[in-house]
């Protein structure tokens, strides 16, 4: 087979992955003198034909036209079947990325951007994927490539729609979809949560033994559990609760999602400026939360709270108790305590926004989904004068900082401290 040749001019060369919608092969185009992966095709009863199921996936991957889905570049029908030709990605799916180590926050948040971003275009074209999962998603010299259009869905095109048919990965599908509903964006914002959540964790979400990992037992889980919680999850813990809520209503869209990983992986490399947050929209999201789900809010609590893993790997939570801030002692913080953290806050928060967002308590944390835009772009802050109130557990500091295209600024904060387990932690704060 791999002197085969396709379309007089495609000579196959090996298999290099193969799924439900077909086996996909690097090839040799003789004409261009370029490799390129060539995907057959097979049928999928209740689905289509192979030549339909062909020409959709050609003609929404090649609407997309994104630098982050593997470009299609025919579509071409055999006797062996329909082929697509296709970009090659010289690297593996994200499922073999994390088999061994999964990825850190920051990690994933670098390689789930342009992908979220590339289904944002998607969104907004009318083209839902509805198979968003870590092997659809390859990891190339250039960065992640979405891929596997092949039960994408438009807007206009119902040759998909059957009543009591569920497609996609089980391990992957929004409650709705699960249960028989129809796929939407927010079903592909929850897909690319249940994504996250593998990446974080090497394996896919409401995982369990062998014995009850079978397709049925999983979407019962996804249709009847709650979303799986991630320790360590770090600052895409208010995000990953969003994106997997179980009301689709309650989820971003797929644009806030990129443009939330896209604030993290910058603040995290510190690479670009991004605008700046006014503190005001940081401090007023206390109040926005309070009107929030009570499963939303139950989630992110639970995230932050949870023990480490069995492998004692640090959380993130961990890494704010690595400096030489005293502890509160067991009759209260001194005001040389509070006023030590604040200090080392600050410091923390500017060097690492991860490690600084970790200081904040969960409740807080589901506040502050623009934490990373804040002090992300922030450079240079000083400590101008601080007074800390041990009987309020306040502490009030003035500080100067330079911020890209907006020059210096000086700004007074008051930090609203809580003492969890003789760990201080930012409960809120207040300016002005």
């Amino acid at each position: 087979m791999t002197s085969q040749r396709i379309a007089g001019r495609y000579t196959l060369q090996r298999e290099i992955g193969h799924g439900a919608n077909g086996a996909v092969w690097l090839a040799h185009d003789d004409v261009l003198g370029r490799d390129v992966a060539l995907k057959r095709l097979v049928s999928t009863s209740g689905v289509g034909d192979d030549a339909v199921r062909a020409e959709r996936e050609a003609r929404l991957a090649a609407q997309l036209a994104h630098p982050s889905v593997v470009a299609v570049f025919d579509l071409v029908t055999e006797a062996t079947g329909a082929w697509l030709v296709m970009e090659y990605v010289d690297g593996p799916a994200l499922s073999t990325v994390v088999r061994e180590t999964p990825l850190s926050p920051d990690e994933a948040a670098r390689l789930l951007a342009p992908v979220a971003d590339a289904l944002a275009q998607a969104h907004e074209l009318g083209i839902v994927h509805r198979d968003v999962k870590p092997s659809n998603i390859l990891s190339g010299p250039e960065g992640a490539k979405l891929t596997d259009f092949g039960i994408a869905r438009g807007s206009e095109d119902a040759t998909l729609t059957r009543t009591g048919l569920v497609t996609g990965s089980p391990a992957y599908l929004a409650p709705e979809v699960a249960i028989g509903g129809q796929a939407t964006p927010a079903s592909d914002v929850w897909s690319l949560g249940a994504t996250l959540v593998h990446l974080l964790t090497g394996r896919p979400p409401y995982h369990r033994t062998d014995a009850e990992n079978g397709p049925l037992a999983v979407v019962y889980r996804i249709a009847h559990e709650d979303p799986p919680t991630v320790p360590g999850a770090g600052w895409l813990a208010p995000l990953l609760a969003r994106t997997m809520a179980k009301d689709p209503h309650a989820r971003p869209t797929m644009a806030e999602v990129r443009d939330h990983l896209t604030r993290t992986a910058v603040a995290a490399e510190s690479t670009m400026a991004l605008p700046a947050v006014p503190r005001s929209r940081r401090t007023t999201r206390v109040a926005a939360a309070a009107v929030a789900t009570v499963v939303l809010v139950l989630l992110v609590a639970a995230l932050a709270l949870r023990p480490d893993d069995d492998e004692g790997t640090p959380r993130a939570e961990d890494s704010a108790t690595s400096s030489d801030t005293p502890s509160p002692s067991p009759t209260g913080p001194t005001a040389e305590q509070l006023t030590s953290f604040a200090r080392d806050y600050v410091a923390t928060a500017d060097r690492d926004p991860g490690a600084g967002f970790a200081m904040l308590t969960p409740a807080y944390q589901a506040a502050s989904d623009d934490y990373a835009g804040f002090w992300g772009p922030m450079h240079d802050p000083r400590i101008l004068d601080i007074s800390a109130d041990p009987a309020a557990m306040t502490v009030t500091y003035t500080y100067r900082y330079e911020l890209p295209g907006a020059g210096n600024r000086t700004e007074t904060v008051t930090l609203h401290l809580v003492d969890q387990g003789g760990k201080l932690l930012i409960d809120r704060a207040t300016s002005g």
